[in-house]
């Protein structure tokens, strides 16, 4: 993808490629976040309404909110072109240990050194280590010109493996790794089951509904109304599905948040770091192995974000919606915004420094 020229800056740049929504989304979870803490002190009663009606063990407002969030992205997403990037090996390897390797340790690590006296928060951290990102990438793929339908591959097949590897890397790094460790074990309610069945509810359901509306909108419409049109008009669900549930779950966190505002600080710091060292040591290894800039940056940004709508699934539908997992989950979105935004503006300043002379380097 190539940037407007002339462009004074940069940044006038990037800006202006995002909608309104999308510009303001930092403002915008904040809002929820106010709009949650003040519904949870003015409506009495919110907790048990929100527990009248549930889908396992999640409240169907918040359930209908999370699935609202993956289904538009996954839809997205240009499954029958799987094939032409799965042949670049260099690429999908790196992809495949950064993000099912890598990534996840790192953020056990990072949990463990930051919040060793909180556990729940430690689990809700290390949850969304493990939910690797198939979300908004797409949109910082795109404004730091990355390669798209590269993105959208690594986005499917994330999609697919967390189905199928996301309950077993729970238990792995909940229960077995610490034990090897000598550190405590997640608590006796974690449940490998509980996991499962909320990565097959909520990534399972969207995902099979994203392949089947693709499929359909296809062979029906052309791909050029399905992505000229449809995905026009579904794509903002999305954000509004993330601000729902950030609505709902602020009015049920609201005591843990305003009686512990360092807790949620704390929380921040290692999000801060785990998403500086992903991005860094990912583009430079994609340099090192002979990767474009354009595969560079996608494979940067799939391995830096995450996947906090499933993590705040998971995270719902095992420990409650009002426990420290779940608020670490909350918290995660309102950091990942701003800080890939800048790593955007930092991709596009490093690019013709690290891969002068680059064919894929976004112009001016």
């Amino acid at each position: 993808m190539l940037l407007s020229a002339p462009a004074p800056t940069t940044t006038t740049t990037v800006a202006a490629q995002l909608s309104t929504l999308d510009r303001y989304l930092p403002a915008w979870i904040v809002l929820a976040m106010v709009a949650g803490l003040l519904l949870g002190r003015l409506v009495p009663g919110l907790n048990a309404a929100l527990d009248a009606v549930k889908i396992g063990q999640v409240s169907l407002p918040i359930a209908i909110g999370l699935l609202v969030m993956m289904y538009p992205v996954l839809a997205k997403v240009r499954y029958a072109e799987t094939d032409r990037v799965t042949r670049d090996h260099r690429l999908m390897g790196l992809s495949l240990v950064l993000n099912w390797v890598v990534g996840p340790a790192l953020m056990f690590g990072l949990a463990w050194a930051f919040l060793p006296d909180l556990p729940e928060y430690r689990t809700g951290l290390i949850i969304v280590g493990l939910a690797r990102c198939i979300a908004m990438v797409l949109i910082w793929n795109d404004l730091a010109c990355g390669d798209r339908e590269a993105a959208a591959v690594l986005v499917a097949i994330n999609s697919v493996f967390q189905v199928v590897a996301f309950a077993a890397l729970g238990w792995f790094y909940l229960q077995v790794l610490p034990g090897w460790l000598g550190l405590s074990t997640t608590s006796v309610s974690f449940s490998v089951g509980a996991i499962a069945v909320s990565v097959l509810v909520f990534l399972g359901i969207p995902l099979a509904a994203g392949f089947l509306t693709r499929v359909v909108g296809e062979r029906t419409r052309g791909r050029a109304w399905y992505e000229g049109v449809l995905l026009p008009r579904i794509g903002p669900w999305a954000l509004y599905g993330l601000l729902f549930t950030i609505v709902i779950l602020f009015a049920l966190q609201g005591d843990a948040i305003t009686s512990r505002p360092w807790d949620v600080a704390r929380i921040a710091v290692p999000l801060v770091a785990y998403f500086a060292a992903m991005f860094g040591s990912s583009l430079l290894a994609s340099r090192a192995l002979g990767l474009s800039y354009a595969r560079s940056a996608t494979v940067a940004f799939t391995a830096a974000g995450n996947n906090f709508e499933l993590a705040i699934a998971v995270a719902i539908g095992t420990f409650g919606v009002t426990s420290g997992q779940a608020l670490a989950g909350v918290v995660g979105p309102l950091i990942e915004v701003p800080v890939l935004v800048g790593l955007v503006y930092a991709s596009l300043y490093a690019a013709p420094r690290l891969f002068p002379g680059d064919p894929s380097l976004p112009s001016r």
